[in-house]
């Protein structure tokens, strides 16, 4: 397809689960629920009543409309199931981060072509930006991007739940990310897998490919009109673009 894109695109935006991280959504998501309940059992959080609180905080991130950070808004929602005692427990949670997480590690995939694809565009001399979902820590973040295989060092920002104040698939996310760095949206391409999520860089007027590999259309849209394909097939839209 050929590319609509200005020729001062200068910002790469990857999302990281299905896209840098090869992964079936459904079972990471148990895994990472059991991983967590079983760490946090112990400490008085019932296992269903704590996945129950932790999507209650996902929602609520989701809806978040800027004037809080994404982890402040999950936390006190968190907060409004468990009390106010779960703000003495935030470092049992992060210690699950920092230890127990590494193991889901197993409920992923590889593909090479992403370390490659992200050195070849470092190289370049685009600004690369790892644009996953804001909905985890930090920690959890850069131990994702290592199992894909890329360093979290040549990408000029993260985003997590400590520095974002919107979630995919509101736009502002995206404008966030752009204002930070300085750069018009027009100036950005997003690459990542789920038309729903990703596509709404679109509404900023970022350029966007779609990632075929791990593909996530839930409504079904027709992504015949998405630029899309493998990391080849990225690689050669970016290069070819004038």
């Amino acid at each position: 397809m050929k590319s609509n894109i200005a020729s001062t695109m200068k910002t790469i935006l990857f999302d990281l689960d299905g896209t840098l991280l090869p992964m079936q959504q459904d079972e990471f998501t148990k895994a990472y629920f059991g991983g967590l309940s079983k760490k946090l059992a112990p400490y008085g959080y019932e296992p269903q009543r704590l996945v129950g609180g932790v999507w209650q905080g996902t929602k609520a991130m989701v809806k978040n409309n800027g004037t809080q950070t994404n982890e402040q808004v999950f936390w006190k929602e968190f907060a409004e199931l468990f009390g106010d005692k779960v703000y003495s427990d935030v470092d049992k949670f992060n210690e699950f981060y920092a230890t127990d997480f590494d193991k889901l590690k197993s409920c992923c995939g590889y593909n090479e072509q992403a370390n490659r694809t992200i050195k070849r565009l470092k190289e370049k001399g685009y600004t690369l930006v790892l644009a996953s979902n804001p909905v985890f820590p930090m920690e959890a973040q850069k131990k994702r991007m290592l199992w894909a295989g890329v360093n979290p060092d040549d990408f000029a920002l993260i985003t997590s739940y400590e520095n974002s104040h919107y979630c995919k698939p509101n736009p502002l996310y995206y404008k966030e990310i752009a204002d930070k760095l300085g750069v018009k949206a027009s100036e950005c391409l997003m690459v990542g897998n789920d038309t729903t999520e990703d596509t709404a860089a679109m509404l900023t007027g970022a350029d966007f490919f779609l990632l075929t590999d791990c593909l996530l259309n839930n409504e079904r849209k027709d992504i015949s009109k998405y630029t899309r394909g493998s990391f080849a097939q990225l690689l050669n839209y970016i290069e070819n673009l004038k």
